[in-house]
């Protein structure tokens, strides 16, 4: 049977500290101490937790700071109960992420770099394994393990002022933390092997235009255009059934990567571990009595 998540002693399990939690609106860390801080919203928009990069003198290059409280923070509002919608972004301005941090790279040897390419595949596999629905909000530069980062995000939201591109080819790499994988299941293969060949960069016009991401929009004044987007979208799928939507991504993403017999049974399955639901029930009760739902993710 398809399961949602890990087990929840896993999350039980839990030793290291958390990153940073803030309240209420998204605040730049003073002390500059944490690379990553995860801000969980309340009132109207209570559901929503943010994962917020903010490695500034750096462009949130992937190091292994960075890549470690990234980790520590997907673990964190994986095992938060309250969290329907996770929202990926940077807090420097300009940059979602850079990609590699090719400066902490050249320290390292063969056996060192093969290692910490596989963690950053680790990583994004974790985002992906996410099992409420992610949304990436690109604002300046996602290139290399960035746009990885954003393609492991099952929705991608981008300002025009976004650059983006796959661009390990032009130092000698190529993509290794699941770009060579998620880019031509997101756009397809031509389009993916000619982005990757060439190691060209978009804009975010661009980028919606092959499909790479759901909206574009005008970046405004205050810099962060695809982030109030992206919490549109993330308050649109705040009053839906949790288990139900996540129930919907796991088929999704079963399913994908199988024939359409496999498929068809996994989305079975998928269903009849809703049916039994108190938001399947409270949703028929809504449906009779014309009113609004009460979703309680149970």
């Amino acid at each position: 049977m398809l399961r949602l998540g890990r087990a929840a002693a896993g999350c039980r399990a839990l030793a290291a500290p958390h990153p940073r939690w803030v309240s209420g609106h998204s605040k730049r860390s003073s002390g500059g101490e944490k690379e990553v801080l995860v801000n969980v919203h309340g009132g109207e928009s209570s559901g929503i937790a943010e994962i917020l990069m903010n490695r500034a003198h750096a462009r949130n290059s992937l190091g292994k700071i960075l890549v470690n409280e990234l980790f520590r923070a997907l673990e964190s509002v994986r095992c938060d109960e309250r969290i329907r919608v996770v929202v990926l972004k940077s807090e420097v301005k300009g940059v979602f992420c850079a990609g590699a941090d090719l400066k902490e790279r050249a320290q390292m040897n063969d056996v060192e770099v093969g290692h910490f390419v596989h963690r950053l595949r680790s990583l994004t596999d974790e985002i992906a394994a996410l099992p409420m629905p992610t949304i990436a909000a690109i604002e300046g530069y996602a290139l290399g393990g960035g746009l990885e980062l954003a393609l492991a995000c099952d929705l991608r939201i981008a300002a025009s002022s976004a650059v983006m591109g796959l661009i390990e080819t032009t130092r000698g790499l190529l993509p290794g933390a699941g770009g060579t994988q998620r880019l031509p299941r997101c756009i397809g293969i031509g389009l993916a092997k000619e982005l990757i060949f060439t190691g060209r960069q978009i804009d975010g016009q661009e980028a919606l235009s092959i499909g790479l991401v759901n909206h574009t929009v005008l970046q405004n004044d205050g810099g962060d255009a695809a982030y109030q987007k992206a919490l549109i979208l993330a308050k649109e799928i705040l009053p839906r059934a949790p288990i139900a939507v996540k129930m919907s991504k796991l088929a999704i993403n079963r399913g994908i990567e199988v024939d359409i017999a496999s498929g068809m049974a996994i989305e079975g399955m998928c269903y009849t571990q809703n049916i039994p639901t108190r938001d399947r029930q409270e949703g028929m009760a809504a449906f009779r009595e014309k009113r609004l739902p009460q979703f309680i993710g149970e």
